[in-house]
């Protein structure tokens, strides 16, 4: 199978991580349901990057469940900050090297905080990002937690 070699598939690489590559077609404002549907697989263990930054214009990414939203509210107050809230697209794609849709949270132009939804970690698999809109790479949560170490938070609502 013929995929794009992004900078999220260097890291895995450079990284030994053992990852399955998936295409589809993507769709403007789908989002994960559209990337489930066409996998064939549980929203939920489709992950989806998010670009985030606080009040000071900091950059971070949330790592949550496609069928999940962030309590941004929640997530402000674990990371003892006023205000986080979704980072302009444009802002997003500057900081990550990345478009918005094709987001990934390895690889990224500059090393940025990740933060994780803790019960990504009790998934056996997850469908994540891997650097292009229509591309995601299957890998174990053991090997995200292994290569980014993220913070692990518990922010999520439905």
């Amino acid at each position: 199978m013929e995929y794009p070699v992004t900078p999220c598939v260097r890291v895995l690489r450079e990284h030994n991580v053992p990852f399955t590559p998936h295409l589809y077609r993507y769709e403007e404002h789908g989002g994960t349901r559209v990337a489930a549907t066409a996998l064939g697989v549980d929203e939920h263990l489709v992950v989806k990057t998010l670009v985030m930054e606080d009040e000071r214009g900091s950059a971070l990414l949330v790592l949550m469940h496609g069928d999940m939203e962030v309590s941004t509210r929640e997530l402000a107050r674990v990371l003892r900050t006023k205000t986080v809230s979704p980072c302009d697209p444009a802002v997003a794609s500057r900081r990550t090297g990345y478009m918005v849709g094709g987001t990934s949270p390895f690889g990224t132009r500059s090393p940025l905080p990740v933060y994780a939804e803790a019960s990504i970690f009790q998934l056996p698999r997850v469908f994540i990002n891997g650097g292009a809109r229509g591309f995601l790479v299957e890998i174990t949560p053991a090997e995200i937690r292994r290569v980014l170490r993220p913070g692990e938070i518990s922010v999520a609502r439905a």
